[in-house]
């Protein structure tokens, strides 16, 4: 028996759940759980309604350890699934500790008062992991997650050595609003208002947020203006693949998304610090949150499509070359699958491709591990088969920029 439980219920948690559903031979009995167990139920009548199969549903609050080990105990699954906010990282990991079982998330961990993520808190839960002969995988999304899968094909079958990676995320997307985030809010701003950030050379270099912008043709979305900014895999990337003498993440966002964002800064709507409001203290960030639209419901609404991959620089055989390794989702798809928007897809999809690969023993091992740092070959040919083709081609040349 592949019993799995999957905590938080937003459009990440949906997809997965959705997808766990539709792959019965791996995944016997899910088990989805939540702050808001409405939000579970609503995930469940979906996915009884689209596949027929039956999930139970939990409410828990994974701030409390001491609740969500109980949780884990109660379940018994053989791997919990963490795609709540990656502020609750680190008291997930401790209740898997606690009860025994393996564990996998999509998002690195970040404290709630400080808009910094690094994976090196869950770095030192390696011994920890390894003395109870438990796996942790880290970052199994798209990115990180499949971009960094893409980089290990790359090394593996494309190019002997890598000399510099660009990691591309395209989002051509449209819900027809003004200003609207395709995933949490809270963390999205959090992470496109941060210094950038880019390795180069053996050492980090920093700039100012959003200051660096390149224009790029991408396929099935047309030319987009994409921006420099610092992302989780580069930290990993950096460290399990010290060949690499430049990794650089780009993102995509529409002149309305950057006016909207530059307006709410100004008046001071992105900060993180608790201010006074009428007695109380509020986060204006959280706020924020609060007034913008939940993304879990812009599916239905959402048209274009989606492009992210790894754009690589090496030599095969003696002589250079520029390997492109891409996906390319259509957000209407998505939604008529699993309800939900590709932004969504293309996270929760991984997610339980890592879930299988580890629940199959495909991929194993005692201690905290980065996706990079397995086989990509069965998560390569898993992506083909569960809704996430994708391609590579040998560019004339690199970029020029």
């Amino acid at each position: 028996m592949s019993k799995v439980l999957v905590i938080g219920a937003g459009g990440v948690g949906s997809v997965a759940v959705h997808k766990m559903a539709m792959a019965p031979e791996v995944f016997s009995h899910i088990t989805l759980a939540s702050r808001r167990r409405s939000s579970c139920d609503a995930v469940a009548a979906s996915v009884k309604g689209r596949t027929g199969v039956t999930i139970d549903t939990a409410q828990i609050d994974a701030d409390d350890i001491a609740a969500t080990t109980t949780l884990i105990a109660a379940v018994k699954p053989r791997l919990v699934v963490n795609l709540a906010l990656p502020y609750q990282d680190l008291a997930i990991m401790e209740a898997c500790l606690a009860a025994g079982v393996n564990y996998l998330d999509t998002a690195n961990y970040e404290p709630r008062d400080e808009a910094r993520f690094s994976y090196g808190w869950q770095w030192a839960y390696q011994d920890r992991f390894a003395e109870a002969g438990l796996m942790a995988l880290l970052g199994c999304g798209f990115d990180p997650g499949v971009t960094s899968v893409f980089t290990g094909h790359v090394r593996k079958h494309l190019l002997d050595r890598i000399d510099t990676l660009d990691i591309l995320d395209c989002n051509g997307g449209d819900n027809g609003l003004p200003f609207a985030t395709n995933f949490n809010p809270e963390i999205n701003i959090r992470e496109v208002t941060a210094p950038s950030r880019h390795w180069e050379a053996g050492a980090w270099v920093e700039g100012p947020a959003l200051a660096r912008r390149q224009r790029f043709d991408f396929e099935a979305v047309g030319p987009r203006d994409m921006y420099l900014m610092y992302h989780e895999e580069l930290e990993s990337l950096a460290r399990f693949y010290p060949e690499i003498k430049r990794i650089r993440f780009w993102m995509t966002f529409g002149e309305s998304y950057l006016r909207h964002l530059e307006v709410l800064g100004n008046v001071g709507l992105t900060r993180i610090d608790p201010v006074m409001f009428e007695g109380r203290e509020i986060v204006p960030l959280q706020f924020l949150k609060a007034l913008l639209p939940d993304p879990s419901t812009l599916g239905a609404a959402t048209r274009g499509k989606t492009n992210i991959g790894v754009i690589a620089t090496g030599e095969k055989d003696g002589r250079g070359r520029t390997v492109y390794v891409l996906n390319i989702c259509d957000h209407e798809a998505a939604y008529a699958e699993t309800g939900s928007q590709a932004v969504s897809y293309t996270t929760g999809v991984p997610a339980m491709i890592g879930a299988a690969l580890m629940l199959t023993g495909q991929w194993t091992g005692a201690g905290v591990f980065n996706i990079e740092q397995l086989d990509p070959d069965p998560f390569m040919a898993m992506l083909n088969r569960h809704g996430l083709p994708w391609q590579a081609r040998e560019l004339a040349a690199p970029l020029a920029f």
